[in-house]
Order: structure tokens, then sequence, then C-alpha cells
């Protein structure tokens, strides 16, 4: 803007301070289209328009500007200010009183400048939705709350028989049963505590379950639920809950439970120990409300978890998520080498070198090798495969994530295996001699 004049410029000063004043933006409008700046004029009228929906100078200057033949009334630029009265609906449709110069298309104006000025209005909650205890107008209700159809099935996870067999005996069986479920009294209400080390598919399980059951889906996190406003922490819970009652059959899964449902003697926050009375209520239901609604939850460190949460009725059933076996592994494998650049990769080999390895170190030491493979093209011009030697190299750097948790694990299920609760771990540990 160098070439403009020194009047253009300060009225564009002027503007910027009074972005409301309609007629001063009007007349540097003007000065603009005298300048030969039709795109800059037709902009300014278009903000002029926004502040002042029925102003016909505003109409005629942008018809001009444009290249329409102006009405003659609305040629002049003279400011005259907005009757007061109750100003008709935003648009830039013409008001009743002003009508439209004879074949001028406001539709195809609209689409012209629309990109030059911002929107008007933006979409809002509608009025009937309740706002937030802040005001800020987001609505804490259900509908905030989406339940997804996870096409995933258990087929889908390698490996890992015995925690199927459990899966199968806890929630499948009973659904696919409905007459002997009526037989024998069993309940579809219910929870299982998913534990075990971080990255070995906590979460990936909790997905195939509700796709097995053909259920609805809602993963839950410490960040969806707290807030920071007194109150809104426990409406959040409940409305999850009300959700997945009213899409039963529907699978809740609470992740990182440890930090939604932390030991209430250790918790200093009330607002922290309210939240977790509030998932205990809904844990519990009332008059069978929680039927056909499947509470799954994991943690890395159950013995962080109120022990109210596990009690007989809530998630009274506790199912300990290894690392990957020798099958999980190699399907794990193979699927993040599958769009990979390989060449002779021995995944039965490869197996036995990740021992211990969980999901998630597997798919770090494939993004090691082709890192390696990457950089070794970049270095000598030449593209390569990934090899065996890359993923071998990738195993040998990887250290294993499991081993710190085994070793916390290990004085837990010695020391504090009240009830037996971790006699599974305590029969693994032993298998691995890491007693």
């Amino acid at each position: 803007m160098s070439n403009e004049s020194p009047l253009i410029m300060s009225l564009r000063t002027a503007v910027d301070a009074a972005p409301g004043d309609v007629p001063l933006r009007l007349h540097l409008a003007e000065l603009l289209l005298g300048e030969g700046q039709s795109e800059a004029a037709v902009a300014q009228a278009a903000v002029a328009l926004q502040h002042a929906p029925g102003d016909g100078a505003a109409r005629g200057l942008m018809m001009r500007a444009m290249g329409m033949p102006p009405r003659p009334e609305a040629a002049s630029p003279s400011p005259v200010p907005a009757p007061a009265v109750e100003a008709p609906a935003p648009s830039l449709t013409p008001a009743p009183s002003v009508a439209p110069a004879p074949g001028f298309d406001w539709k195809a104006a609209e689409n012209e400048i629309k990109d030059a000025v911002p929107p008007r209005f933006v979409t809002s909650p509608s009025p009937e939705a309740p706002l937030a205890v802040d005001g800020g107008g987001d609505p804490c209700d259900a509908a905030a709350w989406e339940a997804e159809a996870p096409t995933l099935r258990l087929a889908d996870v390698g490996g890992m028989y015995e925690v199927k067999d459990r899966l199968e005996a806890a929630f499948l069986a009973p659904m696919r049963n409905p007459e002997l479920r009526k037989l024998y009294g069993k309940s579809l209400r219910g929870g299982l505590l998913l534990y075990g080390p971080p990255g070995c598919g906590k979460t990936f399980i909790a997905r195939a379950v509700a796709g097995e059951l053909g259920a609805r889906f809602i993963s839950v996190s410490v960040n969806d639920v707290l807030d920071m406003w007194i109150g809104n922490s426990e409406r959040n819970m409940h409305e999850i809950f009300e959700t997945a009652r009213r899409q039963a059959p529907c699978v809740v899964f609470l992740d990182e439970l440890d930090a939604l449902g932390a030991k209430r003697s250790r918790t200093a926050s009330s607002g922290m120990r309210n939240t977790v009375n509030q998932l205990l209520t809904e844990l519990d239901g009332v008059d069978g409300a929680n039927e056909g609604v499947f509470v799954l939850a994991a943690t890395n460190v159950p013995w962080d978890v109120d022990i109210a949460l596990r009690r007989p009725g809530r998630l009274d059933r506790t199912l300990l998520v290894l690392p990957p076996d020798a099958a999980a592994r190699e399907a794990i494998l193979r699927y993040h080498l599958r769009e990979r650049p390989i060449e002779s990769v021995d995944l039965k080999k490869l197996v036995r070198a990740t021992e211990d390895f969980s999901g998630a170190d597997l798919a770090h030491l494939c993004e090691s090798a082709s890192e390696t493979a990457l950089l070794d093209s970049a270095r000598t011009g030449t593209v390569r495969l990934i090899n065996m030697k890359d993923l071998l190299a990738a195993a040998k750097a990887v250290r294993p994530s499991t081993e710190p948790w085994f070793a916390t694990a290990r004085n837990v299920a010695m020391f504090a295996n009240d009830g037996g609760s971790y006699d599974d771990l305590l029969a693994y540990l032993k298998k691995k001699r890491r007693l």
C-alpha cells in the first residue's frame, strides 16, 4: 500500500481504530474506488454492511465497485444513519424497503466477497441446550458424548489366548447365549479391570470386546471428566453413563483408572474425591439401570486404584494383560512392516529376539530399523530395503519398556497380595523366574 495517498492511509488508520464507524468506512471505500482499487472498495463496503445491513449507501457503493448499475438513491455516499428500529435479520439479502437493482444477483455477490471478510455469525448451540457452569456455552449434556461402533474383533488380536478365554467367560458367552444366561441367572451387568505393563494392548482389547459384542464403545480418559468448575466433573461422569445406558449394549472403557479412581485416602482434592464417589454410584446403577452396560477399565498401577472400585458388583474381576506372546509379536511385527520396503525378513527369528517386548516396543523397533535404512540410503545416494540386520540391531538397542513395571509389580505381588488379587501376576513371575 506504499503507492496510496496519505489521505487513504490516514483513513485506514482511523477505520482500524473505529471499525464500527460506517460513514467513515464508506468514505474510505469511495476513495479506494476512485483510485481504481475495486476489490478493496468491495471489501470495505461488505464490512459496512455487516454493521448496517440495511444501509442503502453501502449497497450502492458495493454495486458500483462490482461493476453493476447503481440505484440512483444509493449513488451518493453520504452517510445516512440507520433508523432506530429493530434491525432486520442479518443477511446480505436486501431489506424490504430497498429493492435490489434489476438483474443483480446478491447470492453471487456474497460468494464473491465471502473470502474477503470473516463471517458475521458462527453456529452456536441451540437455545434449548444447557450452558456450562462457566457460561462458556459448551453444553455438558449427554449429546456431547459420542458412542462409536468399533469394527475390531478378537480375531484381530494376535495370540493372547488366555486373555481371550477370560473375556469369553466374563462377557461374550453370556451375550451370545441369552437362554443359558437366563437359566443360570447371569446378568449382563459387570466390570472388568485390565492391568499390566504399558503398551501391551489393553485399549485395543477393549475395542475388540465392544466389536465382538456388537456394542457401542465409549472411551473415557481423565481429560474427558475432570473440570475446574465445582460439580462439572461429577456431571460429566454421570452423562457418560447416561449415554451408555441409552445406547446399550455399550462398553464404557475407563482408561488410566488410577487417575479417574485414585485412592481417596491419598487424595487431597475434595473435587477428586467427589469424582470417585460419583464413579462408584454410576457403577452401582439404580434398579438395574446398568443392564447391558459393560464397564472395562485399564490401569498400569492397580494398587493405586481405590479399593471400593474393586469390590464385588463393580470392577470385581481383574485380568492381567501381559506382554504379547510369540504369536502376538509375530502379528504385530507383520502389521508394522506390511507397508515398509523389506527384504528377507525372518519373522520367527525376530520374534525370538523380542521376548518381553510390548506392542509399543515392537512398533518402535520397526520405526528404528526404518530410520537406519533411510539414513543409509541418504548417505550413499542408493535406496536400499530394510533387512534383518537393521531389525536385529534395533531389537538389541531397544530396551523392553516392561522391565521397570515388573520390577515394581514384583514387590506388590510378593508383599501386598491381600486376598489373592495378584495371584496371576505371581504365577507369571515365578514362571519367568523373576522372584
